[in-house]
Order: structure tokens, then sequence, then C-alpha cells
């Protein structure tokens, strides 16, 4: 498979950072992180719950806006070798300064300047999409929802439910949803991991969401599969992170060709590269030796994702003409 240019809609930004980078932190900051990592260095946990738990440990070094500016250099350091010309990362108030807006709006600043200093130096693009968690509750993501609506704009471009979806219901959400769509963002949510098929219908009717987050347990419902091709709803699918969490026990086992095949847009993301020993590089070439995936199916997507992309019109067009074949 030849190398193609890719966009990836699923990227947690903290769960993105190498854990060379969070072992060298907590040292630097004498915080005790026993029990994240394994003995080979990498990240360490057994089932989704101790997965959450490991993250948020991983999370409490990344303190200070300086610690996102240089968390998001080494981020996008690693998206340009994968060859990512553009990332949507979800980025929560929640570690960004505990929910206060004007600590926010430092943080966002951070980052920010840390991805237009990527861009100049790789030209690979970050946006942002503010995202409540949902096991925090919904009064929690009220405030995520203001500190979103607050800062929306050209780079912070969409709003999205992450955490555990086995807690609530998306109609405990419509609130702050209402927020920020009036405030022009864009909407995705995590359903369809855990939850079931029933999740993804809940998150559509009750959120009004564009994207789903994964959503490949929408396979087991014929007729949620029929109204995802009829509206276009897009699937922010992330196998590597189904297979390490044990959604699926094996890459032949993931629904994703067969919801390609009945015509649903799919997307490929990583969702938390490092802790599931994955890299986009390796999704796609898991994707081609399980399914047959090939450079057109690869562009396909990719295509795809710049077109679900919640950026605005002109850098949709840019990435787009930089997913067109070229001449060798």
């Amino acid at each position: 498979m030849s190398p193609c240019p890719k966009v990836e809609l699923h990227l947690h930004l903290e769960g993105a950072a190498p854990p060379t980078f969070i072992r060298d932190l907590a040292k630097k900051k004498s915080v005790n992180l026993t029990g994240v990592f394994d003995r080979d260095g990498g990240y360490a946990f057994r089932d989704f719950g101790h997965f959450l738990t490991v993250y948020d440990a991983a999370c409490s070094v990344l303190k200070t806006p300086e610690d996102y500016h240089r968390l998001t250099l080494a981020v996008l350091e690693e998206q340009a070798q994968q060859g990512v010309i553009y990332t949507e990362a979800f980025l929560s108030p929640e570690f960004c300064g505990g929910g206060d807006l004007g600590a926010w709006r430092e943080y966002v600043a951070a980052i920010r300047e840390a991805a237009e200093l990527a861009f100049a130096r790789d030209g690979t693009r970050l946006r942002g999409i503010v995202t409540a968690i949902r096991h925090l509750g919904p009064d929690a993501a009220r405030i995520t929802a203001r500190c979103a609506a607050e800062t929306a704009g050209d780079w912070v471009v969409g709003f999205g439910l992450a955490g555990d979806e086995r807690k609530g219901r998306p109609r405990d959400y419509v609130w702050s949803f209402d927020m920020v769509r009036e405030a022009g963002l864009s909407l995705t949510a995590h359903a369809g991991e855990w939850g079931g098929a029933a999740s993804v219908r809940d998150a559509l009717d009750d959120l009004g969401v564009s994207r789903i987050g994964h959503g490949v347990r929408a396979i087991e419902d014929p007729a949620l599969v029929e109204r995802l091709v009829r509206e276009g709803v897009v699937l922010e699918v992330c196998p590597g992170s189904n297979i390490a969490l044990g959604v699926y026990p094996r890459w032949k086992d993931h629904p994703i060709e067969r919801l390609r095949a009945a015509g649903v847009p799919v997307t490929v993301s990583t969702d938390d590269p490092p802790f599931f020993k994955t890299t986009l590089t390796a999704e796609y070439a898991h994707l081609a030796e399980t399914f047959g995936w090939e450079d057109e199916t690869v562009r396909a997507v990719n295509q795809t994702a710049a077109r679900a992309a919640f950026c605005d019109d002109a850098t949709k067009t840019t990435l787009l003409s930089l997913l067109e074949p070229q001449d060798d």
C-alpha cells in the first residue's frame, strides 16, 4: 500500500501523550505514577474501567498551559510522522483549568500556539473539539459547554461527549448540546461502543449530532444502519481501540468493513494510540491485511473524513486537494 495523506477525527489529546513524555513530566514534578506503566514502559490497564483510571492518573501531571503546549508539540510531531495532514483533538476544560473559563482560555491559547508552530514545522493542522466527560454528570457538562461556547470560532470547532458510555443517558446532556449548537459548534458524541446500538440512536435523537464517535455497535441493528446511510451520519471508527479494550476479540470480527460496504460513511482514527499500542499507519495496515483495503479505499475513507471535518470550508478544500492522487 502506498502512503496516503491521512485525516484523523477522533483523537484525545491527553490520550495521545507518549508514555515517555508523561513519565518524564511526572519525574520533573515528583508525581508518583506507580501502576500507570507496564514493565516495558507503556501504559498498563486491565479493562475499560481501569483504562479510565490510568488515563486520569496520567493526566494528573498535566497542570499548566505550558504542559499542554509541550504536549501538543509532541503529539503533532507523531501525527506528522504518520502522514496526518489534519487532526481534530478532543479537549476537556476539566483537565485544562478545572472548568474555570479564564484558565480554559489560557490553555486554549497555549495549545493553539503550539499547533501553529507544528503547522509551520510539519504542515499538519489541528482543530479542537471541546468534550464533556459523561461520567462526571450533566452539571459538569454545563460548565464545559459554557467554556466551549465562549471559545467557539475558527479553532474550537466542535463539541462532544466522551467518557463512560454506561453512565447516564444522552438526553441528560440536551441542555449542554443546545447551548453549543446556538454558539455555532458542530456536534459529535461517543456512542455505540459500550452502550450498544440503542446508544447510537439515542445520541442521534436526543443530541442531534452529525458524527458518532465509535458507533460500531450500530451493526447489531439493520434499521439503524439504514438510518446512518440515509442521513449520512459519519462514524469515527477506532478499530485498534475497540480490539484493545475487548469490544471485539480480533480484527476479523470488527464490523468496519460491513458498515462501509452497507454505505455508512466511516472514517478511521486511533482514539488514544499509545494506550492501545497503535498508530494510524498501523490501523490502515491491519485493515489492508484483514479486509483487503487498497489505496483507493484508504483514499476514499480519508476523503470522507475531510468532508466530515468540523473546520471551515476553505480548510476542507485544501485537505481534499491534498488527498487527490498525485502523479508519480
